[in-house]
């Protein structure tokens, strides 16, 4: 575990920690100033991929797509390889899909900058474990169009994607407030997609979805009002789902991820965290680079600001830390183990790099390979993404 005075060496050479445990870490390799949203694969070949976006700050278009591996057995991560090169969007919030044909995706989403309501999806295919990649294709042209969570292959063969829409009052700048969340389904591996929209699910967004060993599908949600983390179920192949309802577990308005073990059980990375007693609030994600126009629109709208029907507006700024996974062993009802494996102020009130003034753990990712270890990676300080390697037991202990 580290504190703010931690030295960042992003050599991504594995590092055994200290603890009498098996728990390494690294942070992957990068030359950009901010690194942020990362997503892992494991491959059949025991290959972990980790892809994030990276450039100077979120929302500017310098931000693209970045891609790094560790070779099954070897003790350093690759020097990251870039994916996107939009000059006019800001890339962001890549994914990683090995569909059944063994081709890889990367999907990824193209906002102009500093509108995440301008957003669309593209993506890109390999057909060789990731070395190489295909022309950059349009899949959702709806501007508006968000992801962040991983495809979902279902029993019937269907693909599964969850999405979200960011979504602007006229003659207001995005803010979150009307954000809500949905699922595209492929019945043709990727070639089409019906969309089926989650009922009142106003403010529930980064929707994840695994399926339970009961036969359902339950996914989870980032609360855009940070309160709790909020979670719905389907019985019938995705097409239908039950209002998200708040579970026990804190949110502070930033990503989470969840997988399910090979055992059974879930694993949950998150902040644990919500802004109850939370003083400092931000207007919107991207308050610190808007240009002239945007701010007095902003600035017009401040003291009058759209909200919902409950009266709730979008939380930005509360703390994103500590980095903690919960273990569920009954579906994710209950979480009763929890770790934390980063701690800190976490403060997020600004997403400048430049200055190293952001101290957020955030936008974790968590796999497990076939031999059982339990790999995470999440964003450290807006500077680096960094790897952590773990066992269940580590968690449970």
């Amino acid at each position: 575990m580290s504190n703010q005075s931690t030295t960042i060496v992003a050599d991504g050479k594995l590092k055994m920690c200290p603890d009498g445990l098996e728990h390494v870490e690294a942070y992957i390799p990068s030359d950009c100033i901010q690194n942020h949203a990362s997503n892992l694969l494991v491959l059949d070949n025991g290959d972990l991929l980790c892809t994030w976006f990276g450039g100077t700050q979120e929302g500017i278009a310098d931000i693209h797509i970045y891609l790094s591996r560790l070779k099954k057995g070897q003790k350093e991560w690759s020097k990251a390889v870039k994916l996107s090169d939009d000059p006019a969007r800001s890339e962001q919030n890549p994914i990683l899909f090995r569909a059944p044909d063994n081709k890889l995706w990367l999907l990824y989403t193209a906002q102009k900058s500093g509108n995440q309501d301008t957003a669309i999806v593209r993506y890109r295919i390999s057909e060789d474990e990731g070395y190489s990649w295909g022309p950059i294709e349009t899949l959702f042209d709806q501007p508006g169009t968000f992801i962040r969570q991983p495809i979902v292959v279902l029993d019937n063969g269907d693909w599964l994607l969850p999405v979200f829409y960011c979504i602007t009052p006229p003659g207001q700048k995005w803010t979150g407030n009307k954000d809500i969340s949905a699922v595209k389904i492929s019945k043709d591996q990727g070639e089409s997609w019906e969309e089926y929209e989650v009922p009142n699910s106003l403010g529930c967004v980064h929707m994840n979805i695994e399926k339970i060993d009961d036969g359902t599908l339950l996914a989870l949600f980032r609360s855009r009002w940070a309160d709790h983390i909020y979670s719905s179920r389907s019985t019938d192949y995705g097409e239908t789902w039950s209002e998200p309802i708040p579970t026990q577990l804190p949110n502070n308005n930033s990503s989470i991820q969840f997988t399910k073990l090979n055992n059974g059980d879930l694993a949950l990375v998150f902040n644990n965290m919500n802004a109850d007693n939370c003083m400092e609030r931000r207007l919107s994600l991207y308050d610190e680079i808007e240009d002239e126009e945007d701010t007095d629109i902003l600035s017009a709208n401040q003291d009058t600001p759209e909200k919902d029907d409950e009266g709730r507006q979008a939380f930005w700024g509360a703390p994103r830390a500590p980095m903690t996974v919960a273990i569920s062993e009954d579906g994710g009802r209950t979480w009763p183990y929890k770790k934390d494996i980063e701690i800190g102020d976490g403060y997020a009130m600004t997403n400048n790099s430049k200055e190293k003034l952001n101290r957020e753990y955030s936008y974790p990712s968590i796999k497990q390979s076939a031999d059982g270890k339990i790999h995470i990676a999440f964003t450290y300080f807006r500077q680096a993404i960094k790897y952590v390697c773990v066992s269940e037991e580590f968690i449970k202990s």
